[in-house]
């Protein structure tokens, strides 16, 4: 763990606090975590003209997507290991400097292949800048006005997923899709300048073990699942599906066997013998599942189905994550009053709403209606995740409660990576089966929307058992800390 004396506020007791004094450092950590939550938004709405552009099929291009996500959740929990070992500024200009050069490269990418293993590179540099910078933000400042810089902070968080789609849709439109991973280039430079230059100099800690097999074990059993799934999509008793789930499922045994009886886990999965936790935490999974099955799906089908260019693609899903950002402050104050079940309730049936929606979308579906259907999934997203998140956190038991937030990060771009591959072979295999239903000489536009139609409907269906899942939440009991005044320590945030 890291030491006491690392989570003191930069600014010394004597001292009068002043937003404009920590602005410099403020602004390099901003500047970092912008390019990495963008990078997150903008691919989606490319891959219509990624799967184009490589003479390929959507089963290979969204290994883009999930080898990414499967590289974040494969570092996040090494975060605070690394920050201890070399220092909190060392590290995230070392990411920066990974996640640019990724980027470059996947901008120069020849082939999908490629493109594949350099978003994988861009992962093992982005995983670790949110979950480093939001630790140091909380060192900017003393306890009373965390919550003010937090939410400077939250503003262009709030903002970059909005804006992310339409930036990549008019750099797909007017430059090249390699422009939507080059202009990390300028981006990344100035974060390392600015962070070069202001950020803290933070000496290294003493680091506790690294549970280097859990580390070894856990993308391989990640990794050869999500295949395994790939492949199932096609053919559940082809070859690559029956390897994939079975050295994946052999690895994610022997991966549970080794956390449990870690004294310091990779991930500490003894979190999950708290009922309550189990319970939220799995509500999270499911909206997740829904929210990037969805940011994947609807610009598919705008793009295929509809015709819209990439620009117009991002300006009709906009509206969810605004809708979204305007519905989280009011969740989280009703939050405060009447706890999770409700909000969760409510927030679900709107998600389900909205998938149900579209799971009626054809080729001659009024646009009005997808934009309806995204702005209610927004409200209904931003009605549950901040409550969801805090309800988990406060479900932990306290003597683990620093060590939830790794795994609930880790776990979260795992189930990304499961959403986007799964939905992708469950739209393949219903897509060939419409096909082969219309016959040769049948529209294959009609078999894709119909495909489309059955994801969104298989999406509602999990988000229905989420609903029947939130009615048998509870309010955990709160937990008081061991020693009256403890801060906590900014190393929860990164996984240490």
């Amino acid at each position: 763990m890291t030491s006491n004396t690392a989570t003191k506020p930069l600014t010394q007791e004597g001292d009068t606090f002043s937003l404009k004094a920590i602005l410099p450092p403020l602004l390099a950590i901003i500047v970092g975590m912008i390019m990495v939550i963008l990078d997150s938004t903008v691919v989606n709405n490319a891959v219509p003209k990624l799967v184009e552009y490589f003479h390929t099929d959507l089963k290979t291009i969204q290994w883009a997507i999930t080898g990414y996500t499967l590289a974040l959740s494969a570092v996040i929990p090494l975060a605070g290991w690394m920050t201890d070992k070399f220092g909190s500024k060392r590290i995230f200009l070392v990411t920066i400097v990974l996640f640019t050069l990724g980027s470059v490269l996947c901008g120069l990418a020849q082939s999908p292949e490629q493109l594949i293993l350099f978003r994988i590179i861009q992962g093992l540099g982005g995983g670790m800048v949110a979950p480093i910078g939001m630790a140091m933000v909380f060192k900017l400042a003393p306890p009373e006005r965390r919550g003010s810089i937090m939410g400077v902070l939250g503003i262009p968080m709030l903002m970059a997923p909005a804006f992310g789609p339409v930036i990549s849709g008019y750099l797909v439109d007017y430059v090249s899709w390699h422009w939507i991973f080059i202009i990390n280039l300028p981006i990344g430079v100035v974060a390392f300048i600015l962070g070069k230059k202001y950020l803290p100099k933070t000496e290294p800690q003493k680091s506790t073990h690294l549970d280097i097999l859990g580390m070894c074990l856990a993308p391989i059993a990640f990794a050869m699942l999500a295949y395994g799934v790939s492949e199932g999509g096609t053919d559940w008793s082809s070859t690559g599906a029956i390897t994939g789930l079975t050295i994946g499922g052999i690895a994610l045994i022997l991966f549970i066997v080794v956390e449990l009886r870690q004294k310091y886990p990779l991930l500490e999965l003894k979190v999950f013998k708290s009922s309550d936790f189990t319970r939220g935490i799995i509500l999270t999974w499911i909206v997740q599942m829904a929210l990037f099955g969805a940011t994947l799906m609807i610009p598919l089908y705008l793009q295929n189905i509809k015709g819209y260019t990439a620009l117009h693609t991002g300006w009709i899903v906009m509206p969810q994550a605004l809708c979204a950002g305007l519905m989280m402050p009011i969740s989280g104050r009703l939050f405060d009053k009447i706890g999770a079940r409700p909000l969760a309730f409510c927030g679900l049936s709107v998600i389900a709403t909205a998938m149900f929606i579209l799971s009626t979308v054809t080729v001659d579906t009024p646009i009005w209606m997808v934009i309806v259907a995204v702005c209610v999934m927004g409200l209904g997203m931003g009605s549950t995740m901040m409550p969801l998140n805090t309800h988990v956190l406060n479900s932990a038991p306290r003597h683990l409660v620093s060590r939830v937030t790794p795994l609930t990060s880790a776990a979260q771009q795992v189930v990304v990576s499961f959403a986007v591959t799964g939905l992708t072979a469950y739209l393949t295999s219903h897509t060939n089966t419409h096909m082969a239903t219309i016959g040769k000489t049948g529209n294959p536009q009609t078999a894709l929307v119909a495909g489309f139609g059955d994801t969104f409907l298989l999406t509602a269906c999990i988000v229905c058992v989420g609903i029947v899942m939130s009615l048998i939440l509870r309010k955990p009991k709160l937990q008081q800390a061991e020693n009256i005044g403890e801060e906590v320590d900014p190393a929860m945030m990164m996984g240490h």
